[in-house]
């Protein structure tokens, strides 16, 4: 694993993160900029995928269940090379592929449409057993949100994931501790997570989600478990942006100008940071 290459694409996702919202002066920054550090290892280290062959039917699959947070997933399908970086400036515009939640049917990458909370994980659960019934040997990866596993539909998710011996699905939980209206202990309080779902006969891993050397440690327990996993990742609302991290207002808020050249400073002065010592 080349930590630096990967901290430098974290980096860029969360800058065309900060780009897309500020361009379309909607959607969601927080909970994208917290998964930024999944994203890039995932796609740029872990998952068997090929921007030139987006149907390959052996591909890894990935699931965005916290569907809201599309800006970190079409930042990273850019810097994977699935589309023009130019096109993260019309996120949300008419006529634009890029609409608020993903979309399976015009976003070459994308395979799963979501936004509806709760489903993301189901189809995920779905695509990993056909692999199972189809002896495929492709592996299913999701992101679902902490303010998500409030859904029901979670739960079923993961009684059946247990019940069918999904190995090969493993989701991380975005576990920053916010959701739209305040703090998730308050709003419904989801925890503990990581007991519910071991209480549903996964394999559970407790890490910090903004450390690719827990992530990628935790990727690789993933793969040798004999049940579904779960990765409870808690991670920063906002992470590298000083003035979003830890404020539940920059769940669904776009920066004005100021504050977009002041976030777009911070990254790029990040960026350089690591290049002094690389």
């Amino acid at each position: 694993m080349d930590k630096t290459k990967l901290k430098q694409a974290a980096l860029e996702i969360r800058k065309g993160i900060v780009t897309e919202v500020f361009s379309a002066s909607s959607g969601h920054p927080g909970g994208s900029l917290s998964i930024a550090d999944i994203l890039a290892y995932l796609f740029f280290e872990e998952m068997n995928v090929n921007p030139e062959n987006p149907e390959d039917p052996d591909r890894d699959r990935f699931v965005l269940s916290k569907g809201h947070a599309a800006p970190a997933l079409y930042a990273t399908l850019a810097l994977r090379g699935y589309f023009p970086t130019e096109l993260l400036k019309t996120f949300r515009h008419k006529d634009s592929i890029l609409q608020g939640h993903p979309d399976m049917k015009h976003i070459p990458g994308v395979d799963m449409s979501s936004g509806s909370l709760g489903q993301g994980i189901s189809a995920a659960c779905g695509m990993a057993l056909s692999a199972k019934i189809s002896e495929k040997k492709y592996r299913v990866w999701a992101i679902l949100g902490d303010g998500e596993c409030e859904e029901g539909q979670v739960w079923e998710a993961a009684m059946f994931a247990s019940h069918y011996g999904l190995n090969n699905l493993c989701a991380f939980v975005d576990f920053n501790g916010l959701q739209i209206d305040g703090p998730i202990a308050e709003v419904m309080n989801p925890t503990p997570i990581d007991e519910k779902f071991k209480a549903f006969g996964w394999n559970v891993i407790v890490i910090d989600g903004n450390d690719l050397d827990q992530i990628d440690m935790a990727a690789k327990n993933a793969k040798l478990s004999s049940k579904p996993t779960a990765v409870i990742c808690k991670t920063v609302k906002g992470k590298g942006v000083s003035y979003m991290e830890n404020q539940c207002g920059w769940h669904g808020k776009a920066p004005n100008a100021e504050q977009y050249e002041q976030a777009m400073k911070e990254l790029e002065e990040a960026q350089n940071a690591l290049k002094v010592n690389a």
